[in-house]
This record gives C-alpha cells, sequence and structure tokens, in this order.
C-alpha cells in the first residue's frame, strides 16, 4: 500500500524539478553577460517552470486541472532542453559535462511527468490523491 502524500514537497519529482533549477541557474551563471536578458532567462524560466507547476497543480481541486499543469511542465522541459543545444551550439557550454547532469535530469524528469499523467488520467476521481492533514 502506497502512503498518501501531504505536500508537493513530498513528491520525488518536485524535489528532482527543484534540483534542474538549481543546476539551471548554476550553468548558466557563466554564460556571457549579454544573454542576461536572452537564452539565460529563459532557460532559468523553464526551469522554474517546471517545479512551480507541479506545486500548482497539485493543489488544485481537480484531478483534470493537475494533469493540465503536469503537461505545462512537460513542455517547458522540452523548452529546457531546446536551449540547452542552443547553448552547447553556441560555444555557451564549453565541457559536455555540465550540461550531461541537467539533460540527464530532464529526461528522468519527463518520464516521471509522463507517468504521472497517465496514472491520473486513469482515474476516474474527481481530486488527486492525497490528504489534507
Amino acid at each position: 500500500m502506497t502512503e498518501k502524500v501531504h505536500c508537493f514537497r513530498e513528491l520525488i519529482v518536485w524535489q528532482k524539478g527543484i534540483l534542474l533549477a538549481k543546476e539551471t541557474y548554476s550553468l548558466t551563471a557563466a554564460f556571457p553577460p549579454e544573454e542576461k536578458f536572452g537564452i539565460i532567462s529563459q532557460m532559468r524560466r523553464a526551469a522554474t517552470s517546471v517545479p512551480a507547476n507541479i506545486a500548482e497543480g497539485w493543489s488544485r481541486k481537480h484531478t483534470r486541472e493537475y494533469i493540465q499543469f503536469i503537461h505545462i511542465a512537460i513542455g517547458s522541459l522540452a523548452e529546457l532542453e531546446t536551449f540547452l543545444e542552443i547553448s552547447k551550439e553556441l560555444g555557451y557550454v564549453r565541457v559536455p559535462d555540465e550540461s550531461d547532469s541537467i539533460m540527464g535530469l530532464i529526461h528522468e524528469l519527463q518520464k516521471m511527468l509522463y507517468s504521472m499523467d497517465k496514472s491520473l488520467s486513469s482515474r476516474n476521481c474527481p481530486a488527486p490523491i492525497r490528504s489534507l492533514k
């Protein structure tokens, strides 16, 4: 029997999303200053959007709303992956290992979110499975 999640902070997917955001901030700190309002901003927004949408979806009353926020988080992951590739092509990521960790987290989070989507979509319940204790 699985234990009920009492807060979005207990979700491993949210915790990994926070890690993704931190690693993205660290990586982009070394980008050229002229990209502050360009690719740096876009990557940071996409990365922070992932755990933010997981948290917001978890707090919604209905499962279909939760699923919608999971879809937004998945879209943010695709956006971040695209910007990471562009950054590599532009030479902003000089050491491949710098981006490997982030790319690994992106793919891991995609799998986790697709699994959450599938699991929640297969349920015919009006609210996420959680306790409000």
